[in-house]
């Protein structure tokens, strides 16, 4: 950001010429939104004074200006004024994208986690001291030793991780054969490619509330609606969907059984057979997301729906961003084969097929035994972690908080007990160096939850985050 030039610049001078750069290269044309002023004060290490001054100098020269309710913008350009053509307005372009935008506080959660300096309280990843970083290394060497060149996969998939995966879901009870599976790149867009091929605007997405899927637009984008179905403590209640004659086809059920995120809840092997049943007597497709199941603690969660689906209504959906790293991309569908192959052609479409190279080391990780024992080490220190965080609860928030203890999975599912503003419960912790995730957008609209991780923080910031939310809800509720 700052060159030998600025570098001996005061503050407020290298923020001015920071903005100047940005405006000048065209990176913020004229309509854009400039930064925070508490997004600017962490950038360059400063107060918030020194970067009002900046902003001041820059409003007096004419380039940017306070408009209400959009914050500060660029309204004037001095590097291209007598210019022929005036810059297009990308502003209008981007309202008019189809694909909506995230709420507000997902997107500062997702600039959020790149800090490292926050403690990450809430973050669904597993630690960088689980990450199996010889072995990883040991796989790609693997894949080197025996690389020739390669081009692009075929539509569904590099077919050795196919075959592997074909063999490894049937330790689950799920028999697909290699061209029944679909790789992508994650469980997102999985859905993204469900979205785009198999419903059409208007349609209906039943799904639990709350539900990781309300942070995400996928379906809302494609013009289809959410509709929230309630849950007991065995999961998802099927008798609560109401579907009515013209919704054959134009609906379908997403749900996440094991260790739902967020709230950690387990669906029971009776729960899974009532929606299988209810589906197949409506017509109503399912998607089941099952990317948190191999991370059980206490005992293997029942079998997925898929494993009982003779009908072939049941997409499931894989990956191994939450059990290995989400740095390889690499997820599943298994399906009826004219779905894969409709999903497939779009993949196409879409990116031309998931990278070579992880697919190529994902292969590796199925067929030499090593994901197994590494999912045994992570359930093991999951366990630690999760024993740990209750322990911490229990010593910190008895009495201010209420909470199920997981039985797999990342997440506890927190109730603030105090009546107190979680949005000011929210931007104080952010102050103070803590990043939470608020039930609100995961659609939880009554009461006030937050979404707790015990994998991805160390022990001691764990620790360190519990002691400081009991400190902000005090002060907050007194």
């Amino acid at each position: 950001m700052r060159n030998k030039k600025t570098a001996k610049l005061p503050k407020y001078k290298q923020i001015i010429e920071f903005i100047k750069e940005k405006i000048a290269n065209g990176e913020w044309p004229i309509g854009s939104k400039i930064p925070s002023q508490r997004t600017l004060a962490k950038t360059f290490h400063v107060n918030r004074s020194t970067v009002i001054t900046a902003l001041e100098e820059l409003m007096a020269d004419g380039l940017i200006e306070g408009k209400m309710g959009k914050g500060t913008v660029v309204i004037s350009n001095t590097w291209t004024l007598l210019a022929k053509n005036s810059a297009p307005d990308w502003e209008k372009y981007v309202a008019a994208g189809f694909q909506q935008p995230s709420q507000k506080t997902v997107q500062e959660i997702n600039q959020s986690e790149a800090n490292a300096e926050l403690i990450q309280l809430s973050k669904g990843e597993l630690s960088n001291e689980m990450f199996p970083l010889d072995l990883m290394k040991e796989m790609m060497g693997k894949v080197a030793q025996n690389m020739n060149a390669f081009g692009y996969e075929e539509p569904k998939g590099y077919f050795p991780l196919r075959e592997a995966l074909s063999r490894y879901l049937q330790t689950a009870g799920i028999h697909a054969s290699p061209s029944s599976i679909l790789i992508v790149s994650g469980a997102l867009q999985a859905l993204q490619l469900i979205s785009m091929g198999l419903l059409q605007s208007g349609s209906t997405v039943f799904l639990d509330r709350p539900s990781y899927l309300y942070s995400l637009h996928v379906f809302q984008s494609a013009g289809m609606k959410l509709t929230g179905l309630q849950m007991d403590e065995e999961g998802l209640m099927p008798q609560t969907i109401r579907m009515t004659p013209n919704m054959r086809g134009r609906a379908i059920l997403y749900t996440n059984p094991c260790f739902q995120n967020p709230t950690g809840m387990l669906m029971s092997q009776k729960r899974r057979e009532e929606i299988l049943a209810f589906s197949e007597q409506e017509q109503l497709s399912i998607i089941e997301d099952d990317i948190y199941r191999e991370l059980w603690i206490d005992h293997p969660p029942p079998d997925p729906m898929k494993s009982d689906d003779k009908h072939g209504r049941v997409l499931y959906i894989g990956s191994f961003s939450k059990t290995l790293s989400p740095g390889l991309r690499i997820g599943w569908i298994v399906g009826p084969e004219p779905v894969i192959e409709r999903l497939s052609d779009i993949k196409m479409q879409t990116d031309y097929g998931s990278s070579s190279l992880s697919q190529r080391v994902a292969a590796e990780w199925l067929t030499t035994g090593h994901y197994q024992k590494h999912l045994e080490n992570v359930r093991e220190q999951l366990k630690s972690r999760r024993n740990f965080v209750l322990k911490v609860l229990e010593a910190e928030l008895e009495g201010l908080a209420a909470w199920n203890a997981p039985k797999g999975g990342f997440f506890i599912w927190l109730k603030i007990l105090p009546s107190i503003s979680l949005k000011s419960l929210y931007a104080k912790a952010l102050s103070h160096g803590l990043l939470l995730n608020s039930g609100s957008i995961y659609a939880q609209d009554n009461g006030n939850y937050i979404r707790l991780s015990y994998a991805f923080a160390s022990c001691e910031d764990l620790k360190k985050g519990i002691i400081l939310l009991k400190r902000l809800i005090k002060t907050l509720s007194s």
